[in-house]
C-alpha cells in the first residue's frame, strides 16, 4: 500500500509511538491523519483531526467507524501495559483490563473498518504488537498474553481480510522509548525509527516487521530447541 495520499486512523495519538505515527503518516504524504485520544484535547499534533475514541467503549468504535467513512489505513496502537505476578489473585483484574485494550479493541477497530477499508479499495491495517507476543518476564505474563492474542487474531484475520484486498502488517519491537517503558532498564528504540520501518514495510507488501535485533533473534528461536529466552533489558 501507498503511503502517499491515504487516509489514516491512528489510535493512541496523543503521546508516544501514536504520535510518532501521525507525524511519520503526514511526513510520508498521506492526505489525512486522525489522531485518536480518549481526550482529543490532549493531541496537540499540527495537521492532524483530533477524534475521540476509547478501545474499550465498543460506541465509541461504531460511532467512528460511521463518521469517518474515507479512512484507507487503520493503526491499532493504543495499548496499555501492567505489571503483576500471575499467582496473584489480584491479576485476573489486570489480565481483562490488558485484553480488553489490547486485543479486544483492535478486533472491535478491525471489524468496525472492515468494511470502510473495502469501500475504498482494500487499504491496510497495521497493527503494534511485541516481541513479547513470544516471551515472557516474571510480570509480564497478562501483557504477553494480550499481545500473543492479538498476534494469533491477526494472523486469521489476515486471511479473511485478503477476500476484500485489504493488507495487514504486524509490528513486533523490543523497548520503544515512550511513556510506558519509562524507568525500565535496556536500550530503547526511537519511536521515529520504528514508524520509518514499519511504513517501508506495510509499502513493501510484508506481513510482519521485526524492528530490532532482539526481536528478530527471538522470532527466529521459535522453533528452537530449548526455547530461546529474553533478559529483563529486553
Amino acid at each position: 500500500m501507498k503511503i502517499s495520499g491515504s487516509i489514516a486512523l491512528v489510535t493512541g495519538a496523543n503521546r508516544g509511538l501514536g504520535a510518532a505515527f501521525a507525524r511519520g503518516l503526514l511526513a510520508a504524504g498521506a492526505t489525512k491523519v486522525y489522531a485518536a485520544a480518549r481526550d482529543p484535547s490532549s493531541v496537540t499534533l499540527d495537521g492532524v483531526v483530533p477524534v475521540q475514541l476509547d478501545v474499550t467503549q465498543p460506541e465509541h468504535v461504531a460511532t467512528l467507524a460511521r463518521e469517518l467513512t474515507d479512512v484507507t489505513l487503520l493503526v491499532n496502537n493504543a495499548g496499555i501495559s501492567e505489571r503483576a505476578l500471575l499467582l496473584d489473585p489480584s491479576s485476573v483484574e489486570s489480565l481483562y483490563r490488558q485484553f480488553e485494550t489490547n486485543t479486544i479493541g483492535p478486533l472491535r477497530l478491525m471489524q468496525a473498518f472492515a468494511p470502510v477499508l473495502a469501500n475504498n479499495g482494500g487499504g491496510a491495517i497495521i497493527n503494534i504488537l511485541s516481541v513479547l507476543s513470544w516471551v515472557t518476564l516474571p510480570t509480564t505474563g497478562s501483557y504477553s498474553a494480550s499481545k500473543a492474542g492479538m498476534w494469533a487474531l491477526g494472523n486469521a484475520l489476515r486471511q479473511e481480510l485478503k477476500a476484500q484486498h485489504t493488507e495487514l502488517l504486524a509490528v513486533h519491537s523490543a523497548l520503544i522509548d515512550t511513556d510506558m517503558t519509562h524507568g525500565v532498564p535496556g536500550e530503547k528504540l526511537a519511536p521515529a525509527d520504528v514508524v520509518q520501518q514499519a511504513l517501508a514495510a506495510l509499502e513493501a507488501g510484508q506481513p510482519e516487521m521485526l524492528a530490532d535485533p532482539t526481536t528478530r533473534a527471538v522470532r527466529a528461536g521459535l522453533s528452537a530447541q530449548p526455547p530461546v529466552y529474553i533478559g529483563a533489558d529486553a
